[in-house]
């Protein structure tokens, strides 16, 4: 049979109460000596190997309506025997994953990621793919509709039938989502963008494709127009608690609160908003940096195993710094609110001692076994690729900035990025970022990224900072929750030093759970460990939900006895709590700056 014929799927939520899709894919020409399927253990732009066949319920295979003999042949690899003529494998999926990283089903709507449901043909995959959604069976469903970018043949706009892909890379780069959304639509730049949400809630429609209209434009304008996709979708799904986001190459699929949308008749961008809007402008900046200007060790993915990279600090840091700087330069939130978010972003940072243990490029290389996969030492061993690298990012603009007069800057950085790409499609080598931001600032940049990305040591962001007019400065955490950002939460005064004792607890279940114990800290140092619950202190009962408060309100030096359970252990610890250290950042525009200094930080916000 002729090469050009494609892959063909169908997928029906044919089980919505108990979470299943069936799928099917036909070959219509199998390999003579046994067609090879498989299925991916990660999906792009989430370094964690998923183990997405876990979630094959049932699996077989026919010719022409004989059953053909399937041989699993590893945790996601199976052979068809040898036949002649259209093979078809059919399976079900489970599908109860409420993120944006797999597959969920349930009576009020059905998401899929590819990566979870597409069994990929070995030797097939460059051909043309074709897949038929289908909605589930019965009345109920009548009023469902689809909300994709993948590109439609033959199905009507948000509907059920047939969609196609080039190959099936791009078939498992379209996620999709079925039931009953709201949606409206807006142009960025000539390009129509849809915005979907999923779930209850009281969205002010209008008012958020106006903003998201702003920061799209923003961002394409940094680029260059055209864009590099001709339609877009936001993918949200309004819950009670989530919050995440996944980018894809013409869409996004985003999870959040219900409370972080605006509500109709608010102007003012509430903190929650602020935080949504930060996630959609960070998701939608990786359709430039990281769904086509990648590293190189992604091109081409195989998603069989690990890719490892040490440049995740610059494909999420970076995107991480853009965010909010776009949300500035697109009008959407002033410069105090984009310093106070910078701020909240070093705290993050500065509140974990892991920071001079990892280099953030080590951190990057090692996402597939520490930053994916914490636990309760997480904060003592590893530095984020994302917040780190965001201020390396920030960081390493500032430095081009004031090193060449102005004459480069990040943006120039990531635009030659952008061209390097359009002219080659090849992915950037693991010494790219700083050959690019050499060879178009004309700097010597080795000391620079010895010490941000190859280097344990704190950056020196006030001294640049100093240099924008800007003032970074650093206090103790003096409530539980304490984000920073801010010289002090509400703009409150705190009336004596914090006091440190350095455990996080769980609040939930009102005991005092004991998540994280911090590294040299008086708790450390006592015995306490994670997992432990703590019941008393000096005597009184003590709970989660007041266990922050209680300890503050103890001066430092004083000496507590505190008790509690280490499995059904009754156990004692004398604790000297010290004075909190200054880990919480805020920044201010200096009054006192000059006229340079406000200059480069005019041309620095774009405001």
């Amino acid at each position: 049979m002729p090469e050009s014929h494609p892959v063909r799927y169908r997928i029906v939520p044919s089980n919505p109460e108990g979470h299943v899709f069936t799928v099917t894919c036909t070959v219509d020409d199998p390999d003579p000596g046994g067609q090879e399927f498989r299925l991916p253990t990660w999906i792009p732009g989430s370094y964690m190997i998923r183990e997405f066949a876990k979630n094959l319920v049932t699996i077989d295979a026919s010719c022409q309506g004989v059953p053909v003999a399937l041989t699993m042949h590893d945790k996601s690899t199976w052979q068809a025997a040898p036949c002649e003529g259209p093979l078809t494998v059919t399976y079900d999926v489970y599908a109860w994953d409420l993120s944006v990283r797999m597959a969920h089903l349930d009576t009020t709507h059905a998401y899929f990621n590819g990566t979870s449901v597409f069994l990929e043909a070995v030797g097939k995959s460059q051909r043309r793919h074709l897949v038929d959604i289908q909605p589930p069976h019965g009345e109920a469903y009548d009023a469902w509709r689809v909300a994709t970018a993948l590109p439609r043949d033959g199905a009507p706009e948000q509907g059920f039938g047939m969609y196609a892909a080039s190959d099936y890379d791009e078939l498992i780069d379209h996620p999709v989502e079925c039931g009953t959304f709201d949606s409206i639509t807006f142009l960025a730049c000539g390009v129509p963008h849809t915005v979907v949400i999923t779930g209850k809630h009281r969205c002010d429609m209008t008012r958020l494709a106006e903003d998201l209209k702003a920061i799209c434009t923003s961002q394409i304008k940094l680029f260059g127009e055209p864009a590099p996709m001709d339609r877009y979708l936001f993918q949200v799904m309004a819950v009670g608690n989530g919050y995440g986001g996944l980018e894809h190459r013409a869409s996004t699929s985003l999870i959040c609160r219900r409370e972080d949308l605006p509500r109709a008749g608010v102007r003012k961008v509430t903190d929650n908003y602020r935080k949504f809007l930060g996630l959609c402008s960070h998701e939608y900046f990786h359709t430039w940096n990281v769904k086509r200007i990648k590293p190189a060790s992604f091109v081409p993915y195989d998603l069989s195993k690990e890719g490892y990279t040490t440049l995740l600090w610059a494909f999420e840091g970076i995107t991480s710094y853009y965010d909010d700087l776009m949300l500035l330069r697109s009008e959407r939130i002033p410069t105090e609110g984009y310093l106070e978010l910078v701020g909240q972003t070093a705290t993050r940072v500065y509140s974990g001692k892991g920071r001079s243990l990892q280099a953030v490029g080590q951190s990057s290389f090692e996402a597939w076994t520490k930053f994916y996969r914490q636990d309760e030492n997480a904060p003592n061993a590893i530095v984020s690729y994302y917040t780190k690298g965001s201020l390396v990012a920030m960081a390493l603009d500032l430095h081009l900035r004031l090193h060449t007069q102005g004459a480069t800057t990040l943006d120039d950085v990531m635009r030659r990025l952008w061209a390097a790409w359009l002219e080659t499609g090849e992915g950037v080598s693991e010494g790219g970022i700083e050959e690019a931001a050499e060879a178009e600032s004309g700097l010597d940049l080795k000391p620079f990224f010895d010490h941000a990305v190859r280097g344990t040591e704190d950056l020196p962001l006030a001294e640049l900072l100093a240099s924008f007019g800007v003032t970074l400065s650093f206090r103790a955490k003096i409530q539980e929750d304490d984000v920073g950002g801010k010289p002090s939460p509400h703009h409150k005064t705190h009336p004596q030093p914090a006091s440190y004792l350095g455990v996080r607890v769980r609040k939930t279940g009102g005991d005092a759970r004991v998540r994280i114990v911090e590294a040299d800290s008086p708790a450390q140092r006592a015995g306490i460990s994670a997992g432990d619950v703590l019941i008393a202190c000096e005597g009184l009962r003590i709970t989660g939900a007041q266990f922050f408060k209680t300890i503050q309100s103890y001066r430092p030096g004083t000496e507590l006895s505190l008790v509690g359970f280490r499995r059904d252990e009754l156990m004692t610890f004398k604790v000297t709590l010290e004075e909190a250290p200054a880990t919480h950042a805020f920044l201010k525009i200096d009054p006192d700056a000059d006229r340079e200094a406000l200059e480069r930080r005019a041309s620095w916000l774009g405001v």
